[in-house]
Protein backbone atom coordinates (compact mmCIF):
# COMPACT_ATOMS: atom_id res chain seq x y z
CA UNK A 1 0.00 0.00 0.00
CA UNK A 2 1.04 3.50 -0.85
CA UNK A 3 2.61 5.85 1.31
CA UNK A 4 -0.10 9.14 2.37
CA UNK A 5 2.04 11.37 0.40
CA UNK A 6 2.56 9.29 -2.57
CA UNK A 7 -1.39 8.94 -2.95
CA UNK A 8 -1.51 12.89 -2.44
CA UNK A 9 1.11 13.85 -4.63
CA UNK A 10 -0.58 11.79 -7.56
CA UNK A 11 -4.00 13.64 -7.02
CA UNK A 12 -1.09 16.86 -7.99
CA UNK A 13 -0.54 16.23 -11.49
CA UNK A 14 -1.91 18.10 -13.87
CA UNK A 15 -2.41 21.26 -15.67
CA UNK A 16 -4.27 24.42 -13.15
CA UNK A 17 -3.24 28.08 -13.07
CA UNK A 18 -2.64 30.95 -10.90
CA UNK A 19 -3.00 34.78 -10.78
CA UNK A 20 0.52 36.27 -11.30
CA UNK A 21 0.79 39.69 -9.80
CA UNK A 22 2.37 42.75 -11.45
CA UNK A 23 5.72 43.36 -10.22
CA UNK A 24 6.91 39.52 -9.24
CA UNK A 25 8.84 37.58 -11.41
CA UNK A 26 7.05 34.64 -12.86
CA UNK A 27 10.21 32.53 -11.42
CA UNK A 28 9.37 33.36 -7.60
CA UNK A 29 5.63 32.64 -8.41
CA UNK A 30 6.83 28.68 -9.52
CA UNK A 31 9.02 28.88 -6.83
CA UNK A 32 6.43 29.34 -3.85
CA UNK A 33 4.48 27.11 -5.72
CA UNK A 34 7.08 24.15 -5.07
CA UNK A 35 7.91 25.46 -1.55
CA UNK A 36 3.80 25.44 -0.51
CA UNK A 37 3.85 21.65 -2.35
CA UNK A 38 6.73 20.08 -0.81
CA UNK A 39 5.79 21.30 2.67
CA UNK A 40 2.41 20.09 2.39
CA UNK A 41 4.04 16.49 1.01
CA UNK A 42 6.16 16.26 3.90
CA UNK A 43 3.77 17.47 6.03
CA UNK A 44 1.52 14.16 5.57
CA UNK A 45 2.03 11.14 7.59
CA UNK A 46 4.91 8.86 6.57
CA UNK A 47 4.99 5.45 6.79
CA UNK A 48 6.14 3.34 9.62
CA UNK A 49 9.98 2.65 10.56
CA UNK A 50 10.95 -0.63 9.12
CA UNK A 51 11.47 -3.59 11.92
CA UNK A 52 14.57 -5.57 12.09
CA UNK A 53 15.56 -8.31 14.47
CA UNK A 54 18.06 -8.02 16.97
CA UNK A 55 19.47 -10.50 19.44
CA UNK A 56 20.69 -9.32 22.90
CA UNK A 57 22.47 -10.83 26.04
CA UNK A 58 19.98 -10.93 28.85
CA UNK A 59 20.45 -8.14 31.82
CA UNK A 60 20.53 -11.14 34.29
CA UNK A 61 23.72 -12.37 32.44
CA UNK A 62 25.57 -9.74 32.68
CA UNK A 63 26.67 -10.05 36.50
CA UNK A 64 26.76 -14.21 36.31
CA UNK A 65 28.70 -15.98 34.31
CA UNK A 66 26.58 -17.51 31.66
CA UNK A 67 27.14 -21.63 31.14
CA UNK A 68 26.41 -21.21 27.58
CA UNK A 69 25.22 -18.73 24.99
CA UNK A 70 21.34 -16.98 25.75
CA UNK A 71 20.31 -14.60 23.16
CA UNK A 72 16.92 -13.08 23.43
CA UNK A 73 15.25 -11.98 20.04
CA UNK A 74 13.56 -8.25 19.77
CA UNK A 75 12.08 -6.39 16.67
CA UNK A 76 13.40 -2.74 17.15
CA UNK A 77 12.62 -0.06 14.07
CA UNK A 78 15.97 0.90 12.51
CA UNK A 79 16.41 4.45 13.10
CA UNK A 80 18.62 4.92 10.13
CA UNK A 81 15.48 5.44 7.83
CA UNK A 82 13.91 7.95 10.76
CA UNK A 83 12.60 11.54 8.64
CA UNK A 84 15.26 12.96 11.00
CA UNK A 85 18.51 10.93 9.60
CA UNK A 86 16.94 10.93 6.16
CA UNK A 87 15.75 14.40 5.76
CA UNK A 88 11.90 14.72 4.02
CA UNK A 89 11.04 12.36 2.06
CA UNK A 90 10.18 15.26 -1.00
CA UNK A 91 12.87 17.59 -1.45
CA UNK A 92 12.52 18.60 -4.82
CA UNK A 93 9.71 18.68 -7.62
CA UNK A 94 9.19 19.52 -10.74
CA UNK A 95 7.08 22.23 -12.04
CA UNK A 96 6.38 23.46 -15.30
CA UNK A 97 5.75 27.11 -16.14
CA UNK A 98 3.46 27.55 -19.44
CA UNK A 99 3.90 31.07 -21.63
CA UNK A 100 5.69 33.63 -19.33
CA UNK A 101 4.83 36.95 -18.23
CA UNK A 102 6.98 39.29 -17.63
CA UNK A 103 7.43 41.38 -14.11
CA UNK A 104 5.35 44.08 -15.56
CA UNK A 105 2.42 42.19 -16.57
CA UNK A 106 -0.35 40.05 -14.57
CA UNK A 107 -2.76 37.90 -14.89
CA UNK A 108 -3.22 33.77 -15.94
CA UNK A 109 -0.14 31.79 -15.60
CA UNK A 110 -0.45 28.07 -16.64
CA UNK A 111 1.56 25.69 -14.30
CA UNK A 112 2.12 21.82 -14.11
CA UNK A 113 3.23 19.20 -11.77
CA UNK A 114 4.37 15.82 -12.38
CA UNK A 115 2.75 14.17 -15.45
CA UNK A 116 1.36 17.51 -16.36
CA UNK A 117 4.47 18.69 -17.99
CA UNK A 118 4.04 15.99 -20.48
CA UNK A 119 0.34 17.66 -21.02
CA UNK A 120 1.80 21.19 -21.09
CA UNK A 121 3.64 20.30 -24.21
CA UNK A 122 1.04 18.84 -25.89
CA UNK A 123 -1.73 21.79 -24.90
CA UNK A 124 0.61 24.37 -26.90
CA UNK A 125 1.13 22.14 -29.99
CA UNK A 126 -2.62 22.82 -30.36
CA UNK A 127 -1.92 26.92 -31.34
CA UNK A 128 -4.21 27.82 -28.32
CA UNK A 129 -4.89 31.90 -28.09
CA UNK A 130 -4.49 34.33 -25.23
CA UNK A 131 -6.68 37.29 -24.34
CA UNK A 132 -4.92 40.38 -22.76
CA UNK A 133 -6.42 43.74 -21.58
CA UNK A 134 -4.21 46.25 -22.41
CA UNK A 135 -4.04 49.88 -20.99
CA UNK A 136 -3.26 52.22 -22.98
CA UNK A 137 -2.33 56.40 -22.98
CA UNK A 138 -2.01 58.48 -25.10
CA UNK A 139 0.20 61.80 -25.12
CA UNK A 140 3.78 60.48 -24.71
CA UNK A 141 6.53 58.19 -25.91
CA UNK A 142 9.26 56.18 -24.19
CA UNK A 143 12.15 53.98 -25.03
CA UNK A 144 10.72 50.89 -23.80
CA UNK A 145 6.79 52.22 -25.28
CA UNK A 146 5.73 51.66 -21.07
CA UNK A 147 4.79 54.06 -18.80
CA UNK A 148 7.69 53.59 -16.77
CA UNK A 149 10.34 54.21 -19.82
CA UNK A 150 12.22 57.35 -20.39
CA UNK A 151 10.19 60.02 -22.14
CA UNK A 152 11.23 60.42 -25.52
CA UNK A 153 8.41 62.78 -27.44
CA UNK A 154 5.12 64.69 -26.46
CA UNK A 155 2.72 64.99 -28.22
CA UNK A 156 -1.16 66.26 -28.61
CA UNK A 157 -4.14 63.78 -28.54
CA UNK A 158 -7.31 65.97 -29.12
CA UNK A 159 -8.06 65.23 -32.60
CA UNK A 160 -8.64 61.46 -31.56
CA UNK A 161 -11.96 59.90 -31.47
CA UNK A 162 -13.34 56.32 -30.68
CA UNK A 163 -14.40 56.42 -34.80
CA UNK A 164 -10.58 56.74 -35.68
CA UNK A 165 -9.35 54.19 -32.84
CA UNK A 166 -11.19 51.47 -34.40
CA UNK A 167 -10.63 52.38 -37.80
CA UNK A 168 -7.23 51.84 -37.11
CA UNK A 169 -7.66 48.75 -34.74
CA UNK A 170 -9.58 47.12 -37.86
CA UNK A 171 -6.71 47.68 -40.14
CA UNK A 172 -4.13 45.87 -37.97
CA UNK A 173 -6.76 43.06 -37.51
CA UNK A 174 -6.98 42.49 -41.36
CA UNK A 175 -3.26 42.59 -41.69
CA UNK A 176 -2.79 40.32 -38.93
CA UNK A 177 -5.57 37.85 -40.53
CA UNK A 178 -3.57 38.04 -44.18
CA UNK A 179 -0.42 37.27 -42.12
CA UNK A 180 -2.04 34.39 -40.36
CA UNK A 181 -3.12 32.27 -43.70
CA UNK A 182 0.60 33.24 -45.36
CA UNK A 183 2.35 31.46 -42.00
CA UNK A 184 -0.66 28.65 -42.10
CA UNK A 185 1.19 27.17 -45.21
CA UNK A 186 -2.66 25.56 -46.26
CA UNK A 187 -4.09 26.49 -49.81
CA UNK A 188 -6.96 28.76 -49.17
CA UNK A 189 -8.94 26.73 -51.81
CA UNK A 190 -8.41 23.37 -50.66
CA UNK A 191 -10.95 21.36 -48.45
CA UNK A 192 -8.73 20.89 -45.60
CA UNK A 193 -8.45 24.96 -45.20
CA UNK A 194 -12.53 25.12 -44.95
CA UNK A 195 -12.38 21.80 -42.69
CA UNK A 196 -9.74 23.73 -40.40
CA UNK A 197 -11.90 26.87 -40.66
CA UNK A 198 -15.06 25.33 -39.35
CA UNK A 199 -13.13 23.71 -36.34
CA UNK A 200 -11.51 26.78 -35.62
CA UNK A 201 -8.04 25.65 -36.39
CA UNK A 202 -6.34 27.50 -38.95
CA UNK A 203 -3.47 29.07 -37.86
CA UNK A 204 -0.04 29.28 -38.31
CA UNK A 205 2.23 25.95 -38.97
CA UNK A 206 4.86 25.96 -35.93
CA UNK A 207 6.45 28.89 -34.73
CA UNK A 208 5.51 32.57 -36.67
CA UNK A 209 5.90 36.11 -35.39
CA UNK A 210 3.20 37.26 -33.67
CA UNK A 211 -0.36 37.50 -34.68
CA UNK A 212 -3.33 39.46 -33.31
CA UNK A 213 -6.59 36.97 -34.34
CA UNK A 214 -8.77 39.94 -32.47
CA UNK A 215 -8.55 43.37 -31.12
CA UNK A 216 -11.44 46.15 -30.10
CA UNK A 217 -11.54 49.22 -27.86
CA UNK A 218 -13.76 48.32 -24.56
CA UNK A 219 -13.35 51.65 -22.99
CA UNK A 220 -12.40 55.41 -24.69
CA UNK A 221 -12.32 58.07 -22.58
CA UNK A 222 -8.73 60.14 -23.75
CA UNK A 223 -5.97 60.45 -22.77
CA UNK A 224 -6.47 57.12 -21.50
CA UNK A 225 -7.80 53.59 -23.38
CA UNK A 226 -8.37 50.08 -23.04
CA UNK A 227 -8.00 47.31 -25.05
CA UNK A 228 -8.86 43.60 -25.90
CA UNK A 229 -6.40 41.31 -27.50
CA UNK A 230 -6.60 37.77 -28.66
CA UNK A 231 -3.12 36.93 -30.36
CA UNK A 232 -0.71 33.98 -30.68
CA UNK A 233 2.66 33.56 -30.65
CA UNK A 234 2.85 37.03 -28.53
CA UNK A 235 5.75 38.51 -26.02
CA UNK A 236 4.25 41.46 -23.38
CA UNK A 237 7.21 43.33 -25.11
CA UNK A 238 5.32 42.95 -28.72
CA UNK A 239 2.01 44.06 -27.08
CA UNK A 240 3.35 47.17 -25.61
CA UNK A 241 4.79 47.57 -29.05
CA UNK A 242 1.36 47.51 -30.41
CA UNK A 243 0.01 50.06 -28.53
CA UNK A 244 2.36 52.80 -29.63
CA UNK A 245 2.24 51.51 -33.08
CA UNK A 246 -1.59 52.76 -32.66
CA UNK A 247 -0.75 56.14 -31.39
CA UNK A 248 1.93 56.93 -34.43
CA UNK A 249 -1.20 55.45 -36.90
CA UNK A 250 -3.60 58.54 -35.02
CA UNK A 251 -0.78 61.04 -35.67
CA UNK A 252 0.02 60.85 -31.85
CA UNK A 253 1.98 58.79 -29.44
CA UNK A 254 0.93 56.17 -26.80
CA UNK A 255 2.78 54.55 -23.86
CA UNK A 256 0.57 51.11 -22.57
CA UNK A 257 0.30 51.02 -18.57
CA UNK A 258 -0.47 47.61 -18.09
CA UNK A 259 -0.75 44.11 -20.13
CA UNK A 260 -3.10 41.54 -18.45
CA UNK A 261 -3.97 38.41 -19.93
CA UNK A 262 -7.25 37.17 -18.93
CA UNK A 263 -7.03 34.04 -20.86
CA UNK A 264 -4.92 31.29 -21.83
CA UNK A 265 -6.81 28.11 -23.99
CA UNK A 266 -9.28 26.92 -21.75
CA UNK A 267 -8.05 28.51 -18.32
CA UNK A 268 -9.54 32.15 -17.43
CA UNK A 269 -9.47 34.75 -14.54
CA UNK A 270 -12.32 32.55 -12.60
CA UNK A 271 -10.13 29.57 -12.63
CA UNK A 272 -6.88 31.42 -11.65
CA UNK A 273 -5.93 30.77 -8.11
CA UNK A 274 -4.84 33.95 -5.89
CA UNK A 275 -2.02 34.49 -3.63
CA UNK A 276 -3.32 32.71 -0.83
CA UNK A 277 -4.84 29.98 -2.59
CA UNK A 278 -1.38 28.59 -3.77
CA UNK A 279 -2.16 25.78 -1.10
CA UNK A 280 -1.58 22.17 -1.62
CA UNK A 281 -5.47 21.45 -1.42
CA UNK A 282 -6.75 24.56 -3.43
CA UNK A 283 -3.92 23.12 -6.17
CA UNK A 284 -5.54 19.67 -6.15
CA UNK A 285 -9.01 21.25 -6.29
CA UNK A 286 -8.08 23.49 -9.50
CA UNK A 287 -6.27 20.21 -11.47
CA UNK A 288 -9.54 18.08 -10.85
CA UNK A 289 -11.68 20.77 -11.37
CA UNK A 290 -9.33 20.97 -14.70
CA UNK A 291 -9.88 17.17 -15.40
CA UNK A 292 -13.50 17.31 -14.63
CA UNK A 293 -14.05 19.63 -17.58
CA UNK A 294 -11.93 17.95 -20.10
CA UNK A 295 -14.25 14.94 -19.42
CA UNK A 296 -17.36 17.26 -19.84
CA UNK A 297 -16.13 18.07 -23.26
CA UNK A 298 -15.43 14.82 -24.34
CA UNK A 299 -18.89 13.47 -23.24
CA UNK A 300 -20.32 16.53 -25.29
CA UNK A 301 -18.56 15.03 -28.22
CA UNK A 302 -19.46 11.76 -27.97
CA UNK A 303 -23.25 11.86 -28.52
CA UNK A 304 -22.78 13.32 -31.57
CA UNK A 305 -20.79 10.46 -32.48
CA UNK A 306 -23.13 8.06 -31.40
CA UNK A 307 -26.31 9.89 -33.03
CA UNK A 308 -24.26 10.07 -36.38
CA UNK A 309 -24.04 6.29 -36.05
CA UNK A 310 -27.44 5.84 -35.40
CA UNK A 311 -28.73 8.12 -38.06
CA UNK A 312 -26.39 5.67 -40.53
CA UNK A 313 -27.55 2.54 -38.82
CA UNK A 314 -31.34 4.04 -39.51
CA UNK A 315 -30.74 4.86 -42.83
CA UNK A 316 -29.34 1.20 -43.84
CA UNK A 317 -32.39 -0.54 -42.12
CA UNK A 318 -34.99 1.76 -43.83
CA UNK A 319 -32.61 0.97 -47.41
CA UNK A 320 -32.68 -3.03 -46.37
CA UNK A 321 -36.57 -2.65 -45.85
CA UNK A 322 -37.00 -0.87 -49.15
CA UNK A 323 -34.83 -3.34 -51.00
CA UNK A 324 -37.08 -5.91 -49.58
CA UNK A 325 -40.13 -4.46 -51.11
CA UNK A 326 -38.91 -3.83 -54.40
CA UNK A 327 -38.00 -7.62 -54.53
CA UNK A 328 -40.81 -8.58 -53.07
CA UNK A 329 -43.15 -6.78 -55.55
CA UNK A 330 -40.58 -8.37 -58.71
CA UNK A 331 -41.38 -11.69 -57.81
CA UNK A 332 -45.47 -11.02 -57.51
Amino acid sequence: MSAPAIRMFRRLEGLFCVYKPSGVHWKLVRDGIETNVLKGLNSTPSKPLPLEVRFSIPANCETEVPQGLTLSAASVPVLSKHHLVTGPDYQHIKVGVGHRLDVSSSGVLILALGHGNRTLGDFYKARVTRDYTLEGVFGSATDDFSHTGRVVERSTYGHITQDKLDKVLAMLQGANQKAMLMYSNIDMHSQEAYELAVKGLLGPDGKSQPILTGLRCIHFQPPNFTLEVQCLNETQKYLRKVVHEIGLELRSTAVCKGVRRTREGPFTLQDALLRHQWTPSDVQKAIEQYHLSKKRQRQSRSPTKDSASEDATTDSQQNETGNKNTAAGQIV
